[in-house]
């Protein structure tokens, strides 16, 4: 606070827009992703999954204050397939929208999947059931998918006094067909993605944050910066990242584009993407499922 606000954002953005996610073709996964942690996953013979959805206009407990979008959600709610599962990583207002979960409630009231100590807030947009997960508890979906709650060097908070009261983690999704996905959430870099990367990878597809890092004395215990996003992307063994958690909210000092430009001058021969808000990446699968 004492530094200042860092480099100004544009009050609004506007992108080109994008058509609505079409089912993938076989042997391949497609990925949309409406901006920050929000995506919507389909997998190729297996589980729709929508992730950290967020479409409010403030990341905020308050309509008037707080971060606020520079750009509109890439993609309308209604315009996504039905989830079969929701994946919310964490209770932090730019991961756990209530006033989107009950949208989605109203839509089509899915089964979601969290972290410890987070069910009876989510329970209050309607949603039922809610499971919670420890870090490497795993939990099956119909069909014989498996989703595994993965340990995160971060924190969580609602207000001044639960601070880290419930957990925060990260997902990795395994079909029935054997493709595997990784969810990040938010996280500092840790040996942590060693860990994953040996007992759950390889993986086909991995979304890995890679903004809200500046200043790196403050940020760095709960936020990666781009070099060690890409750290994350070898040591994960992800065949293909995507980038996410830049480009939206305001959160941090670096200018809104940094994020973006560094990992295109950095990432080298390495599959790491960056999506177009509301843009869907169809990718092909090393195995098909």
């Amino acid at each position: 606070m004492l530094g200042g606000d860092g480099a100004r954002w544009p009050r609004r953005l506007t992108d080109p827009p994008h058509p609505p996610p079409a089912p993938p073709p076989p042997g391949h996964v497609a990925v949309t992703a409406i901006g920050h942690a929000s995506f919507c996953i389909a997998f190729s013979g297996g589980p729709v999954l929508l992730t950290d959805p967020v479409w409010s206009e403030r990341a905020s407990p308050f309509r008037f204050i707080g971060p606020r979008r520079a750009r509109p959600p890439g993609q309308q709610l209604e315009a996504l397939p039905r989830p079969d599962a929701v994946l919310v990583s964490h209770n932090h207002y730019d991961h756990l929208d209530l006033a989107t979960l009950r949208r989605i409630a109203r839509l089509w009231a899915p089964p979601v999947l969290t972290g410890l100590g987070n069910a009876a807030l989510i329970a209050r947009a309607g949603l039922d059931p809610v499971r919670e997960l420890d870090w490497w508890q795993t939990h099956r979906l119909p069909g014989g998918h498996h989703i595994t709650y993965l340990p995160m060097r971060h924190g969580s908070a609602r207000g001044l006094g639960d601070r880290c009261r419930a957990l925060w983690g990260g997902f990795a999704v395994e079909t029935s067909g054997g493709v595997r996905a990784f969810f990040c959430g938010d996280s500092a870099w840790g040996p942590h993605f060693a860990e994953i990367g040996e007992r759950l990878g390889p993986f086909d597809v991995a979304m890995v944050p890679i903004g809200a890092y500046d200043p790196r004395w403050f940020m760095r215990t709960v936020h990666m910066d781009v070099t060690e996003a890409l750290q994350a992307h070898h040591t994960l063994r992800a065949r293909t990242s995507i980038a996410m958690h830049f480009g939206v909210f305001k959160l941090t000092r670096e200018p809104i584009g940094e994020p973006a430009q560094r990992l295109i001058a950095l990432r080298g021969d390495a599959d790491f993407r960056i999506p177009a808000f509301g843009e869907t990446l169809t990718i092909p699968l090393s195995r098909s499922g």
